[in-house]
């Protein structure tokens, strides 16, 4: 730290404020240091830190897969909130698998943080209710937890519905959900999606049956794409099509490619998380905006106020949802084009 402190010119105690994350160093000052610290190759000795203060500046994120945009794009935002602290991020992949999301909440590697953020999907709420951690947890997404559990999870029905009513406003009238779920042993994310969906095409008295659900294992693009590809081969008609998520709306937008339809021509198109990629797509994907930001910003306050207050009631957190209107869909009232 002394060779750092020199370097950026400023005190050891500067540098020790920087790197243990407290909030009494300008931005100018910490981003300097952190610099320094970075050209200098200064590595911290989170055991040693542990050791004398009881913190590792290290958060865990447990999330099912790697391999989806929506946790690469929730690692990188948590990342740089993280970073002006002086914290550090650790990502886990769990595979959705039960065991390993008991192995990732175990003693010893929870000692390996100060904090966890954990994306459950294998454990049930009674593997949850045996779990009595010694590090703060903070729980993201749709499964259901005891209520001692700190959580922040997403607007699912709101915006499922949000969605629906404007592929209705919009004029379709025979409306899938790809990836949705209308009953399952436990709630989850397919469910309430699938609620949000079949609420919003009954009030409009419009067909929301099982025959316009198109479930998924995965909820991959590969088999979004498949999947919706083989239904329509098999002779399901639709004009609209809700899928779950942005990643389950990309394989979509090629599936409905693969049985030669136009979007939003033939099918209009919707889908939920405003991934930065759905911008990008040709034509641009209409989708719920769940917040990030805010779901970001509450996931880390809630972790910080157990740190400081380990008695902390729970809190649960629902984030706001709004809709983003691109090209997959028409305006409202406008008649499909002809040819």
């Amino acid at each position: 730290m002394s060779d750092v402190a020199r370097e950026a010119g400023v005190s050891v105690m500067t540098v020790s404020n920087v790197l243990n994350g407290r909030s009494n160093v300008g931005a100018d000052t910490r981003l300097r240091v952190l610099e320094v610290v970075d050209e200098l190759g200064y590595e911290i000795n989170l055991t040693a830190r542990r050791l004398r203060s009881g913190r590792t500046g290290t958060i865990g994120l447990i999330v099912p897969q790697f391999d989806l945009h929506y946790y690469g794009e929730l690692a990188s935002r948590i990342s740089e909130a993280l970073a002006p602290e002086g914290m550090h991020l650790v990502v886990e992949q769990s595979g959705a698998s039960r065991e390993r999301e008991l192995s990732a909440l175990s003693l010893a590697r929870l000692q390996q943080y100060d904090g966890v953020l954990l994306s459950a999907v294998g454990l049930d709420m009674a593997d949850l209710d045996r779990i009595h951690p010694d590090v703060p947890i903070v729980l993201l997404g749709e499964q259901a937890v005891p209520d001692r559990y700190h959580r922040v999870r997403m607007g699912n029905v709101a915006g499922a519905r949000l969605a629906t009513e404007h592929l209705i406003a919009s004029g379709a009238r025979r409306i899938a959900v790809l990836g949705g779920k209308l009953s399952a042993p436990h709630p989850e994310m397919a469910t309430y999606r699938a609620g949000g969906w079949s609420e919003a095409l009954e009030r409009a008295g419009l067909p929301h049956g099982p025959g316009l659900v198109i479930p998924l294992r995965t909820y991959s693009i590969a088999e979004a794409r498949a999947s919706l590809a083989a239904a329509i081969g098999d002779g399901l008609e639709v004009d609209g099509v809700f899928a779950v998520t942005d990643e389950v709306a990309i394989g979509a937008l090629a599936g409905l490619h693969d049985a030669g339809l136009r979007v939003p021509d033939d099918v209009q198109l919707a889908g939920f998380d405003n991934l930065g990629i759905s911008q990008h797509l040709v034509p641009g994907l209409t989708t719920i905006d769940p917040d990030h930001p805010t779901m970001v910003a509450e996931a880390l306050r809630l972790l910080r106020r157990q740190l400081k207050d380990p008695e902390a009631g729970p809190e649960h957190v629902v984030s706001d949802v709004s809709l983003i209107v691109r090209g997959t869909t028409r305006a409202p009232d406008v008649p499909p084009a002809s040819g």
